[in-house]
């Protein structure tokens, strides 16, 4: 059942100076027999929580996120017939969230709209079969709540005296409370969640709790996050307790300069008897907090405060370990700053003024994501939002998704970027790269069919950007993005040439196209990408490639010319060598930026350097893998070098530590220190490779896929290497370990050895 088109958008008639509170009585009718079924339906132009009878219907936090508000705004669905009784009362309590706070980094503010509203159904189904409906319109009444002030950047306020616990009860108070106005709003707009709703997922406790040089109080949770802090305390009516927020310390004190404009600052009024403070209508990403007002020891602190962790409701299904701890902890962070990072939408990170789904790192870090958690569902989603943003703006793909980017044109950076090429490489790529690793990790055709149309539209945008020349070198692109090498201000200057990187990567984008269309019998648009495809190919060949060497000579290039099949025959085997001098030239640091990272280890085991790639992977020397490791991090970072081996900040504008794009290097790590990846979509067959190296003794991996579970575990003792896999019934695979021949094998275990010399 959709939304009765007697089902309004309401919000209240006046400015309250708090967070609206909305609600409506009724009595359940007693004609029809026994209720069955009870479904609320419920959706905001902002974010909600919904209460019947005093209780949450739903453990759900943030309703209904952020999607594409133009055309797509989501509606949740829940069954509440636990809660109905002979009276009842309906509560929605309204925030700004997205859609009416402040967004992005150009100081955006209520980009979608001004005032907060809520649309709600609840279907009362009889054993009659009557349907009772009660809809949200002007019937309705506003009050105010305690929520003074809420911004998903800035924080949340709360006044405690302003609390009544039972305002959606027919107990509640009615000081205050007036009408409700109808607010302007298109039915045609609403849609079903896809994907997941938001959710806490666990609390943490503080590690630590103590004074810092200037007399400061600070909490350490040991784990960087996204989500917020539950705070119990007893004390003074009208006392303000503010807490505010950080990734990281500097010089002993809360670090908060990478926020830029974001407060991320909680403040909380006290009632004057046993409060509970939870500010569910923002998010910040952190590790530590600074405690001002506090009324109690560091111990009651550290027993009030709990850091509640936040994110989309994904299941985790592939896990990783091996011998080396660094490795370990580096794995670690990777998953750490996925569900840091995926609240609603996949975003670059959980802290700043920004928190924007930007296209490029998700094409970096998608395969990753599909093998640690369950994303098919969460991607889709966010993919339907990239179709239409991309549908409205002539078929370009915006840099963000949602594209709030659009709505900046007074913020020269924000013009900038929209002034660019129509195809910006890796961002714009995510619109093939994105479904096509979906599809390789769960094998539906579903999501290859609801993206097609974008994918086929990009593809011939490609076409038409690249010309006969083949090429693209015209337009401002991001190249190689965050490069090491590159000045802390000035982000794009990568060695890399960002036409070469540019050209390569939307070849991939053809080769996708062309192999999605044969996947669902498109023959004729597989022939006519297939075509692109070459093209492509020929004119990178005969432009960027010469005696051995592709222009730049930067380790991007040739990582990704390698990863894409770009290279064939000596010309492969030039660029492999020159890789692996390039990369021992440079002291087996990182010199490479969201372009080629994900795939630079790749490309160096694929030519025959597994040795140099293990010294990259464990390297520990900044820029690495492991300099943040042995920083103390707990997510990955944006920058190679977000914090300084002195322990300060990065000097650059734009720093964060929770960061996911240099986090793609976990698909090697799964791929070929474990050796587990699907030879068929949706590891319907499996290959089982592993590749020991680097002195690791052992290593393992397992994944959860649609047809149960694979594993794979192996270890080197006294010169012998033995590798134990599982295959799930229905599935077949390939053991395929060095000094022996490729095996094809059914379900079930099986376990093989072979003589090993690292």
């Amino acid at each position: 059942m959709t939304f009765s088109p007697h089902a309004r958008m309401i919000t209240s008639d006046r400015r309250t100076g708090s967070a609206p509170a909305l609600r409506r009585r009724f009595a359940r009718s007693g004609e029809h027999g026994m209720l069955t079924a009870a479904v609320l339906r419920a959706t905001a132009l902002g974010v909600c929580e919904v209460f019947l009878n005093g209780s949450p219907v739903s453990a759900d936090v943030l309703t209904p996120g952020w999607s594409s508000y133009e055309w797509r705004l989501r509606y949740a669905r829940w069954d509440v017939t636990p809660l109905i009784a002979a009276t009842n009362t309906i509560g929605i309590l309204v925030g700004n969230g997205w859609y009416a706070g402040n967004l992005g980094f150009a100081g955006g503010h209520a980009i979608y709209g001004d005032r907060r509203a809520a649309l709600v159904q609840l279907d009362l189904t009889y054993a009659d079969g009557f349907i009772e409906t009660i809809v949200s319109d002007e019937s309705w009444s506003s009050g105010p709540s305690a929520i003074l002030a809420d911004d998903l950047y800035d924080g949340q306020t709360i006044d405690g005296r302003a609390v009544d616990p039972e305002w959606a009860t027919d107990h509640g108070s009615e000081d205050g409370w007036g009408g409700v106005r109808v607010v302007d709003f298109d039915h045609a707009v609403l849609t079903p969640y896809v994907g997941p709703p938001v959710r806490r997922q666990e609390s943490m406790e503080p590690t630590a709790v103590w004074t810092s040089p200037s007399g400061r109080t600070l909490i350490d949770f040991g784990q960087n996050l996204a989500g917020w802090i539950r705070l119990e305390v007893t004390g003074d009516a009208g006392r303000q307790i503010t807490i505010r927020h950080a990734e990281v310390l500097e010089h002993e004190e809360l670090g908060v300069r990478p926020l830029r404009n974001a407060e991320a600052t909680d403040r909380f009024i006290l009632s004057g008897g046993a409060d509970v403070f939870e500010p569910t209508f923002t998010f910040h990403g952190f590790r530590y907090a600074e405690v001002d007002g506090w009324p109690g020891t560091h111990d009651e602190l550290a027993s009030a405060a709990r850091a509640i962790v936040v994110h989309s409701e994904l299941t985790r299904t592939g896990t990783f370990e091996c011998s080396d701890p660094l490795l370990n902890r580096l794995h670690a962070n990777v998953v750490w700053t996925m569900r840091g990072n995926f609240v609603d939408v996949p975003t670059d990170c959980p802290q700043r003024d920004e928190r924007l789904g930007w296209t490029g790192d998700l094409s970096a870090f998608a395969p990753t994501a599909a093998y640690l958690f369950d994303v098919e569902a969460f991607l889709r989603d966010w993919l339907l939002d990239l179709a239409e943003e991309q549908r409205h703006a002539d078929g370009v793909i915006p840099l963000v998704v949602p594209d709030n980017i659009k709505y900046d044109w007074l913020d020269e950076t924000a013009a900038a970027l929209h002034r660019g090429s129509r195809v910006m490489a890796l961002w714009s790529d995510a619109a093939c790269w994105v479904p096509w690793a979906l599809w390789q990790a769960y094998g539906d055709r579903t999501v290859l069919e609801q993206q097609y149309d974008s994918m086929v539209a990009y593809a011939r945008l490609v076409d038409s950007v690249v010309g006969t020349r083949g090429l693209l070198d015209e337009g401002h692109q991001f190249g190689d993005w965050l490069d090491p090498t590159a000045p802390p201000d000035a982000p794009l200057e990568a060695k890399a040439d960002s036409s070469v990187v540019a050209t390569a990567c939307v070849y991939r984008s053809a080769v996708i196209a062309a192999e999605a269309a044969a996947a669902l019998g498109r023959g004729d648009d597989a022939a006519e990408f297939g075509r692109l495809a070459g093209r492509i190919r020929e004119a990178f060949t005969d432009a960027y490639v010469d005696g051995g060497r592709i222009t730049s000579d930067a380790t991007a290039v040739y990582a990704l010319a390698i990863a894409f099949d770009l290279l064939e025959g000596d010309a492969l085997d030039a660029a492999g060598s020159r890789l692996a001098e390039l990369a021992e030239e440079a002291g087996f640091t990182v010199t490479t930026g969201f372009a080629g990272t994900p795939f630079i280890l790749g490309a160096l085991t694929k030519t025959g350097h597994l040795d140099v790639a293990y010294r990259l992977l464990l390297e520990q020397e900044c820029p690495s893998w492991l300099y943040p490791v042995t920083m103390g991090a707990t997510t990955t970072w944006e920058r190679w070098d977000s914090m300084l081996p002195d322990g300060s900040i990065n000097p650059g504008e734009m720093t964060s530590f929770n960061h996911y794009a240099f986090g793609a290097v976990a698909d090697w790590m799964h791929t070929t220190v474990a050796g587990l990846s699907p030879l068929a979509p949706g590891y319907e067959q499996v290959l089982f490779a592993p590749r020991p190296g680097g002195g690791l003794t052992w290593a393992k991996g397992a994944l959860e896929t649609r047809h149960g579970r694979v594993a794979i575990s192996w270890n080197v003792d006294g010169g012998r290497l033995a590798v134990d896999v599982e295959v799930p019934q229905g599935c077949r695979a390939v053991i395929r370990i060095p000094g022996r021949d490729d095996e094809a094998v059914g379900s079930g275990r099986h376990s093989r050895g072979v003589r090993f010399v690292d």
